[in-house]
């Protein structure tokens, strides 16, 4: 999450940026907006074509130690500074509607994919969304005795483009004097990024019934508008257990399950001058899916929810995600 995004005022932005020293910036990729196996490819050419609600609940903000901020000291200049109190209270919907299409094109031994995913809120989406085996896949046969080992692996290439809304003023903030803050009412982080995503899933089951997925995403940041400041890299880890059941003798009807969870980390400096090089922020989360998958529809809902039990130089809070994905 962005750092803005905690604040209800202009001068509320001044504020944390003061006690941050500087302006704190985070990455685009959220790490608890897919769903498990939403990092391959669809297994069968098609177009696909989803929903995806996405919440996110925070009243609080951490600083670079992990300790909640409470209360900040605003000193610009020579002198003690005068103290003040920070208190937040936010809730974040975000909704994309996500079309994917998958050509009946191999080379190299591989498939290929492309997704167009817009996004209506400050959130963040990654760059490759699958619906996975369930939605195209063969469960007569499934079983779960201990089969061959399988193995998966997806490569990605994505970026944010920044053309949501996005605006800054000049306010005047006693104490700090004139400061220059983003608009409380931004869409946009005002800077592009550039994405690569490796995922890897073992399926130790010949049904692939059971999933269990790991996926690393590395950001590449440009400079931000109107600041001099380029916001750090940062590598962001994802994982997962997913595990089919299977709710009517046909196997048709799919109850999906799992545990999951991400790590991300800003893995150098934020540069310029309206940065500040001690400042990285870190985040930890774990939490959970269930979804139901009908074979006959070829349809998938899934809803998921992650708590963040650590925080660096940034809000935490917990996320409620709710997609739904239909093959046609």
């Amino acid at each position: 999450m962005n750092s803005k995004w905690i604040v209800a005022s202009g001068l509320s932005v001044a504020l944390i940026a003061a006690a941050f020293g500087a302006r704190a910036e985070i990455g685009h990729f959220n790490g608890g907006f897919l769903n498990i196996r939403d990092y391959f490819t669809p297994p069968e050419p098609g177009i696909y074509a989803g929903l995806y609600n996405y919440f996110y609940r925070t009243d609080r903000i951490n600083d670079r130690h992990g300790d909640k901020i409470d209360d900040i000291n605003l000193n610009p200049g020579p002198g003690p500074g005068v103290p003040a109190h920070v208190s937040i209270d936010v809730d974040l919907y975000a909704l994309s509607p996500v079309v994917i299409w998958e050509p009946d094109v191999h080379f190299l031994g591989a498939r290929y994919a492309a997704i167009a995913a817009p996004l209506f809120a400050n959130a963040s989406l990654d760059a490759a969304v699958s619906v996975g085996r369930r939605l195209g896949g063969d469960f007569d046969n499934a079983s779960f005795a201990l089969g061959d080992l399988h193995f998966e692996f997806s490569a990605a290439y994505g970026f944010y483009a920044a053309v949501g809304k996005y605006d800054t003023h000049l306010q005047t903030v006693p104490v700090l004097g004139t400061v220059r803050t983003e608009d409380v009412d931004n869409i946009g982080y005002g800077f592009w990024t550039h994405q690569v995503q490796g995922a890897a899933a073992w399926y130790p089951f010949d049904n692939k019934g059971t999933a269990v997925t790991g996926v690393v995403t590395y950001e590449h940041h440009s400079d931000k508008e109107d600041f001099d400041l380029q916001p750090g890299e940062n590598i962001t880890l994802n994982w997962g257990i997913s595990q089919f059941i299977p709710l009517t003798q046909s196997q048709k009807l799919l109850l999906e399950i799992g545990p999951a969870g991400y790590q991300g980390w800003q893995v150098s400096d934020d540069r310029g001058a309206d940065a500040r090089s001690d400042s990285r922020d870190r985040v930890h989360a774990a939490g959970g899916q269930l979804g139901i998958t009908s074979i006959d529809w070829h349809m998938a809902v899934n809803f998921h929810g992650f708590y963040e039990y650590e925080t660096r130089s940034r809000t935490q809070g917990y996320s409620l995600g709710l997609s739904a994905v239909k093959k046609f």
